[in-house]
């Protein structure tokens, strides 16, 4: 009989054996180990898993310190704000495969911007937001202040008030982050939607581009942020995706050994979860140990990757993790039997 308090453990441990699955399964005792040992973890977010709810689980993996920092495209930083503020505006399209051009006229022409199976209502998320994000920046340039761009998004988020929720409060992984003051790098920023509507208020004379710092500048921080992150037992890097989510961060390792020639860990632990398969030239579909020649891994890192979609392997993992956070001596114990 499975465990009452460990359902997913107990279904992962059970049923994972081999191939995606079995990779999921080892990735999820090698995570659970490094944190239950004191290690940190840190996470980058690519692709559309805002959109994709992952708050569900992510966030209360925040709540739990079983996330201690994350790099994520200025997208998904924007989108689990949408799905706090608009969530009731989203459509779902379960028939997109079969869409044709005209059904996505359609679809814009109804002022919604969809995202593979949902949509994003433009006039409750995106107007909606500009309202009040627009003025802070502006209030900036007034008085000439400079912050990171997650920052401007971790004021606006914590002083919408509980009459704008229409998302689940304990779902926005936002949130979570903004009130455990979590360490974020939103590298490339400019390439979401709340980037181009900065830049265009930029181009119009009416904010400076100074008040936004630059990507350059979040290395710097994060080289700070990964010395204090990665003491004791070490920090590890679960990657969701590819891009520069994941490639930015990772960097740190070796530019803190060779630009600023100071001794550093390296990374604790790796996991890629991507259905970017590995090929030519191909850093997101590269496996980890190419990661060695570049000084960002080493040949004792324990590194995992798993094939397949992040939407259905995060949330399991993070799921079972959870369990093993509030039921650890029975988790040890379950993964002790099932692996003996």
């Amino acid at each position: 009989m499975a465990n009452p308090n460990l359902p997913i453990l107990d279904f992962v441990l059970t049923n994972y054996k081999n191939f995606n699955s079995r990779a999921t399964r080892d990735a999820l005792i090698a995570y659970w180990r490094h944190i239950e040992s004191g290690g940190k973890m840190f996470w980058s977010v690519a692709g559309a898993m805002s959109s994709a709810q992952l708050g569900i689980t992510l966030a209360p993996a925040i709540r739990a310190g079983l996330i201690h920092g994350m790099s994520v495209t200025g997208a998904n930083l924007e989108e689990s704000l949408f799905r706090l503020v608009a969530h009731h505006g989203y459509k779902d399209f379960p028939d997109y495969r079969y869409f044709t051009k005209q059904d996505d006229t359609k679809i814009l022409n109804d002022r919604m911007r969809r995202v593979t199976d949902t949509s994003i209502p433009e006039d409750e998320a995106f107007r909606a937001v500009e309202k009040t994000i627009v003025p802070m920046w502006k209030s900036a340039t007034a008085s000439n202040t400079s912050r990171f761009w997650h920052e401007y998004f971790y004021e606006l988020i914590q002083g919408i008030g509980p009459e704008q929720h229409e998302g689940k409060v304990d779902e926005c992984w936002l949130l979570a982050a903004a009130k455990a003051n979590l360490p974020i790098v939103v590298p490339g920023y400019e390439d979401s939607t709340f980037g181009n509507i900065f830049a265009s208020h930029v181009k119009l004379g009416e904010c400076s581009a100074s008040i936004a710092k630059s990507g350059i500048e979040y290395m710097g921080a994060l080289y700070d942020q990964y010395r204090e992150l990665s003491s004791g037992k070490g920090v590890g890097f679960f990657q969701i995706g590819g891009g520069i989510a994941g490639d930015f961060p990772i960097c740190v390792v070796p530019s803190i050994k060779y630009d600023l020639d100071e001794p550093v860990k390296p990374w604790a632990y790796f996991c890629q979860i991507s259905d970017s398969t590995t090929s030519y030239g191909s850093y997101s579909g590269a496996t980890p140990n190419e990661k060695i020649t570049w000084d960002k891994l080493t040949e004792d890192t324990p590194m995992f990757v798993v094939e397949s979609d992040a939407t259905i392997v995060a949330p399991l993992m993070l799921r079972a993790l959870l369990e093993c956070k509030a039921h650890p001596a029975e988790a040890n114990a379950l993964i002790k039997a099932c692996l003996a």
